[in-house]
């Protein structure tokens, strides 16, 4: 009989190994609602050199109406250390993309101008890092980040190639087995 390659101690290992290099993706969608003249932080813990996409919008009563100023957000995302990564004055709707210089807590603030009578603006927010930022094309800038370090087809590859050099170090090691054993007539 043929070596036997399959283990479940194999699958586990190439399933560390991908969440190793691809890093467990995370995403957040929120809504919530925003009162005027009020901030609303969320923060997120991303890791270094972690791809991170961000989308938000104001949801409108009226679909193509224009929302007046004191509706609209002002957003700012900044790194564990304070620099700013995002800012965007009184816009209805917008994204961000970065990979991350720092590790440690992301945070994106929201917040609506003060106004009188007081408003409440309801905010659709969705935050994407790691591999769940798939869709970064759609946001990041070019020359923003290498595409090498976070296509599929290059990490399948790698994975792959692990495989094969465990499954030829096991074929190696029952080939020396069958050389030490008892050869029974």
């Amino acid at each position: 009989m043929g070596p036997s390659f399959f283990c479940p101690s194999l699958v586990f290992l190439l399933w560390a190994l991908v969440m190793v290099f691809l890093g467990i993706p995370s995403v957040q969608s929120l809504r919530f609602d925003l009162p005027s003249g009020h901030t609303k932080c969320i923060a997120e813990d991303i890791k270094i050199n972690a791809m991170t996409v961000g989308q938000y919008n104001v949801v409108k009563n009226e679909e193509g109406a224009s929302l007046p100023d004191h509706q609209k957000l002002t957003v700012r995302v900044t790194s564990p250390y304070g620099n700013s990564v995002h800012f965007s004055d009184l816009v209805e709707s917008g994204n961000f993309a970065f990979t991350s210089t720092e590790a440690g807590d992301y945070m994106a603030c929201f917040w609506v101008a003060d106004h009188k009578p007081p408003t409440t603006v309801t905010v659709e927010f969705v935050w994407k890092t790691g591999v769940a930022a798939k869709d970064w094309p759609n946001v990041a800038k070019k020359g923003q980040i290498d595409v090498r370090d976070l296509s599929p087809n290059s990490v399948c590859l790698f994975c792959l190639q692990i495989l094969h050099q465990m499954i030829a170090a096991a074929a190696a090691e029952e080939e020396e087995e069958e050389e030490f054993l008892p050869q029974k007539n």
